[in-house]
């Protein structure tokens, strides 16, 4: 495949569900288990031929690509001779006096995500015409990291022989991809969920200038420790125990170390006060559980289960906080299991940046937990208020 190739085709999501419990159900996949995310399918296309006057996001608008990065050398030491990464693309780049790219904003997911996870309309209503990231004005950016959807990851054919890749890899092909793929030397606004967020600080630290504006969502800057590395460990173990696993060699998947894997990563992922709202009753809960776990497990390989949360190992940008200097808005919500807000490390981190505003979202019955970061509904003023306090 030709290095920076584009191979374009039309995606459409998943129609919304009436169903409270099957939309839920949806948000948590987007959340930690990343292959039931959308439906793709190409006869599909055809609905593009003569698009509705809508003032909502114009899906046909989004193309796909994948642009093969060279000669990789991981921070374990380990080297592949070419890294694919996908992505979808939303816009035009726009050009400055001289001649650079100046309207591009990157978006990145969150363990087990994709850049697909963005094109729900809970997420679209930012890119519809006039709205904070209109297409017509922006140029966006939904890379998949390495690991991940249609980039390369273990289940390729590698399996646990894959290189050990951390988050500081996947900032550098992220890096790469921009300024060698698309030609872009510096972001309009860097956004990103739960690991993306992460990615974040780990963009902020390593290039101080990478973008005009910032917002994490989700996550905090600081080690992965206590509780939240706990359950992390506890789902790589349950796969890793499991006899059928074989050291990654498995013929069919480890089911039972899957089952346990995505038990937790639901728990971790889910909003008490909205779970307690629609599923009142014993039989209600049990009932969602079993569905939700039987809908995940499907979508999910145990080597590329692993190595998302495997990858998270070394991520601390504790100690490097003061010299970021990018203006940012970085939100995170009360009712988030895995940045639990009791900590107050997202308080003593923000004292430390003075470019920084830190947001906690309240908890109520209709905010979503972790996932809150992909309901633009809110924080969706938050990202306005950031690209105007961040113009010329």
């Amino acid at each position: 495949m030709r290095t920076g190739k584009m191979l374009f085709h039309l995606e459409y999501p998943q129609k919304k569900s009436a169903s409270n419990r099957r939309s839920f159900r949806r948000a948590l996949t987007n959340t930690l288990f990343p292959c039931a995310l959308l439906a793709l399918t190409p006869a599909t296309a055809a609905l593009a031929a003569s698009p509705a006057a809508t003032s909502e996001f114009d899906i046909g608008q989004v193309r796909e690509a994948d642009y093969i990065v060279r000669d990789v050398t991981f921070h374990s030491g380990e080297k592949l001779p070419e890294v694919r990464m996908h992505y979808r693309v939303i816009g035009t780049p726009h050009r400055d006096a001289s001649g650079k790219i100046d309207n591009a904003v990157l978006i990145l997911h969150g363990t087990g995500g994709t850049g697909a996870q963005f094109l729900r309309p809970r997420f679209t209503e930012l890119m519809a015409p006039g709205a904070p990231l209109d297409p017509a004005r922006y140029f966006i950016i939904l890379p998949d990291n390495i690991g991940h959807g249609g980039s390369s990851k273990p289940s390729d054919g590698l399996r646990m022989a894959f290189p050990r890749y951390d988050y500081d890899d996947m900032v550098k092909l992220q890096h790469r991809l921009l300024r060698e793929g698309l030609g872009i030397e510096k972001l309009r606004l860097a956004f990103g969920t739960s690991m993306g967020c992460m990615h974040i600080f780990v963009w902020a630290e390593k290039h101080p200038d990478f973008a005009r504006a910032a917002m994490p969502m989700a996550c905090q800057p600081v080690e992965i420790a206590g509780r939240n590395r706990m359950w992390r460990q506890a789902a790589m173990d349950m796969i890793r125990t499991d006899p059928v696993w074989d050291n990654g060699n498995y013929t069919t998947q480890p089911l039972h170390g899957l089952r346990g894997a995505a038990y937790l990563g639901m728990i971790a992922g889910t909003a008490p006060a909205y779970l307690q709202d629609r599923y009142p009753t014993r039989q209600a809960a049990e009932a969602y559980l079993k569905e939700t776990i039987e809908t995940t497990i499907p979508t999910l390989d145990a080597n590329n289960y692993l190595y998302y949360f495997d990858s998270s190992r070394n991520y601390n940008p504790w100690p490097g906080l003061d010299h970021i200097r990018v203006p940012m808005t970085w939100i995170n919500s009360a009712d988030d299991f895995i940045n639990p807000p009791g900590l107050k490390i997202a308080e003593t981190a923000a004292k430390r940046l003075p470019t920084v505003r830190y947001i906690l979202i309240p908890e109520d019955k209709s905010t979503q937990g972790h996932g809150t970061h992909t309901w633009a509904k809110f924080w969706r003023e938050e990202l306005v208020n950031l690209l105007r306090r961040t113009q010329d």
